[in-house]
């Protein structure tokens, strides 16, 4: 087997392109799976030089995680307007995370499937992302009923799970997507405001659903 060749180029070009190349093979044959070689063969360096940049298997891996929760966050956080209404915001908020997921499926993953399932402290990493995505939505929430109140009287527990089920939806909603043939980023978002906006108008409203009496 002959020597990769490698052409002379800044060390932060290199990495990023390990990256970029362990990101797709973690997506696509899961972390216990992915070989160093493919990777370093994927990348067009030796493995000698994957491990002089990024340590181990380990320490790359981790760096993916970190680089593609960086990117979903900016992601989302770009794709809102904040001088827009509520609902345009929360709906250009759902679009950017569908159309960065569907853009980026091994990136998503690795964050959403091989992070989450190789334990600490890969998990510890993508649930640092969640929190900011949640904190993030719970603020678009408070501002909402802000808007609609003008003194918001929602409970605090309550916008937190509020901004708690809506990440969790839109999660298994683009792992969903990412395996439908033919559906969208437009559509994952336009369904996902569907079935939460309705509820969220009227709360924002003053008109919350009530449980019957026991």
């Amino acid at each position: 087997m002959g020597t990769v060749k490698t052409k002379r180029m800044p060390r932060a070009v290199r990495e990023q392109q390990m990256l970029d190349a362990a990101v797709e093979t973690f997506g696509r044959r899961g972390y216990m799976a992915a070989s160093m070689d493919e990777i370093a063969e994927l990348a067009g360096v030796s493995k000698p030089l994957v491990y002089l940049y990024l340590n181990s298997k380990e320490d790359l891996f981790t760096a993916c995680i970190r680089r593609e929760a960086k990117a979903l966050v900016e992601a989302v956080r770009t794709g809102v307007r904040t001088d827009l209404s509520a609902d345009r915001q929360l709906w250009d908020g759902l679009r950017a995370f569908f159309a960065h997921t569907a853009e980026h499926p091994h990136a998503w993953s690795v964050l959403h499937l091989q992070a989450r399932t190789h334990g600490e402290p890969f998990a510890a990493e993508v649930t640092a992302m969640r929190e900011e995505i949640v904190a993030f939505v719970t603020h678009l929430i408070v501002v909402a009923a802000r808007e609609a109140h003008r003194d918001p009287d929602l409970p605090e527990r309550e916008v937190a799970g509020l901004a708690e089920a809506l990440v969790g939806a839109a999660e298994s909603l683009a792992a969903w997507a990412n395996t439908a043939d033919g559906t969208t980023a437009r559509q994952a978002a336009a369904t996902l405001m569907n079935f939460a906006w309705a509820g969220l108008g009227n709360l924002m409203e003053g008109r919350p659903w009530a449980p019957p009496e026991a």
